[in-house]
């Protein structure tokens, strides 16, 4: 199915998230949209899925006009959206689940729709328990789980949204696989990303967006340096390491035990000094998180100790590690970090003491908040709400309410779901708190940022630890084998 999008406009107040978008994807291709956090691509894939109704513009899918106003209209339509959060119901089973927007009323055939399911995993090499619960199931799992249903809908268009967000390097192997499988059908796949390196990888026909216009349109292979300009209107060039002397211990961690169901990380030792930069690798649920909760008091360890600054803070409340110089960024910015339904200016009120106790001083607070929004280049105003934010905007906000003085940083994915240019940014205001004197501890899936950016490494594999690796000592190579759980030992530093 060929699809055709003609001068989409979509304003959200003064913002225009799409001014006048035309693109084409032809049926058969893999098509991607790239472009920096905020720049449109998924309000627009929203239009062309049902999820929003533009303000003008016209959809075409084999050349007739196709008003999609709702998803079951789009999908009636045979134009499917995979969401970077797939739109899925954890407590369901994976065929109930899978069960979701067929006909068949109340009462569906539930022995063919199992069939149904297994004969389509089985085509695609998926491996899905029909019984198992949704929550149980991994990102990728969940994915693969709502691609079959979609297809068995009869979706001919399928646009998947930052879809490698997430997802281990195996998982992102399958569904590149299952892509081009789908593509090789005739179907028409829209792969929206902002990752270079898996645009390149995989489609054939690429459409640049940047601030809510086509900025360009190129065939594959493109070289790296054009795709930059067109995404964001230069060449970005990231700064050389500074080397720094470190300080005085701001952690240590003796003999710490911690656990959470049938995972358990024990036996940790490590010394971390004010200014080093240590890098937590491993596949998710493999310990780091758990590290990370328990250095910031979220969770009690069962053994070992915590000293901060030569200070025993084993067993004290969170509030004693915030007060101790100790900040957490986790990687739900909207679960965790921030609170949906509240504006900017009522999480400053809420986190900066200059606004005023008991009562808010609002004035400050606005102010404030502007002060926020200027020096961290936030895209939005006092009044927005912070789930209107992209995800770069997010933790933009997130940097902006930490407390001018820290002892620990501890943050997980600090890039996840960022482009480049918000990736460098980012870093460029993590190492600033590096340079006044943080101890920072982070977790990333992407290899590449923890040799970049860590002085030493901790891998975690199955709940054990290596020993602290020094980064420009060690390769990518090396720390997929230790991920893989090659020659891992206790960590001793």
């Amino acid at each position: 199915m060929k699809v055709e999008l003609l001068d989409i406009h979509k304003h959200f107040g003064p913002v225009r998230a799409n001014d006048g978008i035309s693109l084409t994807i032809e049926s058969g291709t893999i098509h991607g949209l790239l472009g920096e956090n905020g720049a449109g691509k998924t309000t627009l894939m929203k239009v062309l899925s049902g999820f929003i109704t533009p303000d003008s513009g016209q959809i075409l899918l084999d050349g007739r006009p196709a008003p999609l106003r709702t998803p079951a209209q789009a999908i009636a339509a045979g134009v499917g959206m995979l969401h970077q959060d797939p739109l899925d119901f954890p407590p369901l089973t994976v065929l109930d689940d899978f069960l979701l927007g067929r006909q068949g009323g109340l009462f569906p055939n539930r022995l063919q729709a199992r069939r149904e399911l297994a004969d389509l995993a089985g085509q695609y090499g998926f491996s899905l328990d029909p019984d198992a619960s949704v929550g149980s199931l991994t990102v990728g799992e969940r994915q693969q789980l709502e691609i079959l249903r979609l297809l068995c809908l009869g979706v001919q268009v399928l646009i998947l949204d930052e879809p490698t967000t997430g997802i281990s390097a195996a998982q992102k192997s399958s569904l590149f696989a299952t892509l081009r499988e789908l593509a090789g059908q005739g179907k028409a796949i829209i792969f929206v990303s902002h990752k270079l390196e898996e645009v390149q990888e995989l489609c054939s026909q690429v459409t640049v967006l940047r601030r809510g216009r086509v900025a360009g349109h190129v065939t594959m292979p493109c070289p790296t340096d054009r795709l930059v300009e067109l995404m964001f209107g230069q060449v970005l060039v990231s700064g050389e390491r500074q080397e720094m002397p470190l300080g005085q211990p701001a952690l240590e961690l003796l003999d710490l035990a911690v656990a959470d169901g049938r995972l358990r990380v024990s036996g940790l030792n490590l010394q971390v000094q004010a200014g080093e930069v240590i890098g937590l690798a491993g596949l998710e649920g493999s310990g780091q998180r758990l590290l990370l909760r328990a250095c910031a008091g979220l969770r009690r360890p069962v053994a070992g100790r915590v000293r901060l600054a030569g200070v025993d803070m084993t067993g004290q409340p969170y509030t004693r590690y915030l007060a101790a110089g100790v900040a957490y960024l986790p990687a739900g910015r909207l679960e965790e970090g921030l609170i949906p339904g509240l504006d900017l200016c009522e999480h400053v009120a809420l986190t900066d003491r200059d606004c005023g106790g008991f009562f808010i001083h609002w004035p400050a607070a606005r102010q404030r908040t502007a002060a926020c929004i200027a020096d961290f280049n936030i895209k939005g105003r006092p009044e927005t709400r912070v789930e209107a934010l992209s995800g770069g905007n997010q933790q933009r906000a997130l940097l902006a309410l930490l407390p001018p003085s820290l002892r620990l940083l501890l943050l997980e994915h600090p890039t996840r779901g960022l482009d480049v240019e918000s990736t460098l940014w980012v870093w460029g205001k993590l190492l600033e708190r590096r340079g006044q004197g943080a101890a920072i501890l982070f977790t990333s899936a992407d290899l590449d940022e923890i040799l970049e950016h860590s002085d030493r490494i901790l891998v975690f594999s199955g709940g054990q630890v290596t020993q602290a690796l020094r980064a420009a000592e060690t390769t990518v190579a090396q720390l997929g084998e230790y991920i893989g759980g090659v020659s891992v030992s206790r960590s001793t530093s």
